[in-house]
């Protein structure tokens, strides 16, 4: 699971931003401008009927503060990704 969920940076993350654009989902922010220290992505790759899919995740990141909910706060109502 990303781990960004739960940062205090997640709208302003460059770094999520990629992450959104590669899960095909809504960005949090338009032009996010915050560029986070060392962040380690997991990319995992999985076939289904001959097509390939990418999975992003963020397991950790220098920049990480921890702001439990921010997500849901910023989409509420809305399924949190895991």
């Amino acid at each position: 699971m990303c781990i960004c969920i739960n940062c205090h940076y997640v709208d302003l993350c460059t770094t999520y931003h990629e992450v959104e654009h590669q899960h095909q989902q809504p960005h949090l922010a338009d032009a996010p401008d915050f560029n986070p220290v060392e962040p380690t992505i997991n990319v995992n790759i999985r076939t289904s009927d001959e097509e390939l899919q990418w999975e992003w995740d963020v397991v950790g990141c220098q920049s990480f503060t921890e702001e439990a909910g921010k997500w849901a706060k910023l989409r509420p109502g809305e399924l949190v990704p895991t």
